[in-house]
């Protein structure tokens, strides 16, 4: 399996801190595979995907995409191999969603050249992949959020990367539509894609059952595979409260579930 990512002693400060935000972060990350970076507000999760996309400029370490040094890469180069879907994106104008979805194909096409038949069947064969053809010719502003998400993601696929990042994806849809996107991302794994996502809900990382990077408040990472890194003692000192990690044995799955709202209880159901 082809690596993507391999990250060496990594760290973050912001020019006028005065601590990192993370440091002597160690990642790999092969095609085939989802990576969810795990953690509490402001550990950092996002400023790693940044330095990922060579958005942010680590203040240490090494990392290298695709065997070659980010650093060294063209912007366009990175994109050629690199896709961000960010959190919520609402563009300025309203294009359409065959018309935004198009513009995914920017680092496949030369300077003030435009696009051409293969660049438009690129399009229409990744809004048929996603089963959202019908939305084509519909302004994307108008869209719901869910169908929004999907369009995002189309763009990031017609790019034609080698990876796939992604920025709280569910943070801002309902129920069935994080389902939807989380089930997209696995089926972008076992298609060969690399994904790499943020998140705040530890059930989610369950979900996916592949690869994990927990970041503490004191910037420090623990990674590995899902079911040996995301224990209960890991998430209860995480996130500060009683959390339990739990086989569900009609799902087929473990779940992360709180205990109650409030630690104590009298009888009729009022809290102590």
């Amino acid at each position: 399996m082809e690596n993507i990512y391999t990250i060496t002693g990594l760290a973050f400060r912001y020019p006028k801190g005065d601590r990192d935000v993370f440091h002597d972060v160690n990642l790999t990350l092969d095609a085939g595979h989802v990576l969810s970076i795990l953690g509490p507000n402001g550990a950092g999760k996002s400023t790693l995907l940044n330095c990922m996309a060579a958005l942010a400029t680590p203040k240490a370490g090494d990392i290298r995409l695709a065997g070659q040094p980010l650093g060294s890469l063209s912007q366009k180069e990175i994109a050629q191999k690199v896709a961000y879907v960010q959190q919520n994106h609402v563009p300025a104008f309203s294009y359409t969603v065959w018309q935004y979805v198009l513009m995914g194909r920017a680092p496949h096409i030369k300077f003030f050249a435009r696009p051409g038949p293969r660049d438009e069947e690129a399009v229409w064969r990744v809004l048929q992949r996603l089963d959202i053809a019908h939305l084509a010719s519909k302004p994307y502003t108008e869209i719901s959020g869910g169908e929004r998400q999907q369009c995002v993601i189309a763009r990031a696929l017609v790019q034609e990367p080698k990876v796939i990042l992604f920025d709280e994806p569910t943070a801002f849809l309902d129920y069935g539509n994080q389902l939807r996107v989380l089930r997209l991302m696995k089926k972008m794994a076992m298609d060969g894609y690399a994904v790499v996502m943020t998140t705040h809900n530890p059930d989610h990382v369950l979900l996916l059952d592949d690869q994990v990077a927990v970041l503490n408040r004191q910037g420090e990472l623990q990674s590995g595979p899902t079911r040996e890194i995301l224990q209960e003692s890991t998430l209860q000192q995480i996130y500060n409260t009683d959390l339990r990690v739990l086989p569900i044995e009609e799902l087929h799955r473990t779940a992360c579930l709180h205990t109650r709202l409030f630690p104590h209880h009298k009888e009729g159901g009022q809290t102590s």
